[in-house]
């Protein structure tokens, strides 16, 4: 699984992070950042993320 990020939408308002703190995470200029592959430990987790996203801004890319 792979995760797309639409920037132009991203706030980097952190919900992602609350959901899955091991794939999302803001770097210090509060940029979301996302490790990728997903691992499979994660895919329930981040696909909350994706869903709950309040921007609309996160794709899952396969």
């Amino acid at each position: 699984m792979e995760i797309k990020v639409d920037r132009s939408l991203c706030e980097a308002n952190a919900v992602c992070v609350g959901f899955a703190p091991e794939v999302f995470d803001l770097d210090d200029d509060e940029n979301l950042v996302v490790v990728s592959p997903v691992p499979d430990s994660e895919v329930e987790r981040v696909s909350h993320a994706v869903t709950g996203c309040p921007k609309n801004a996160l794709f899952i890319a396969g």
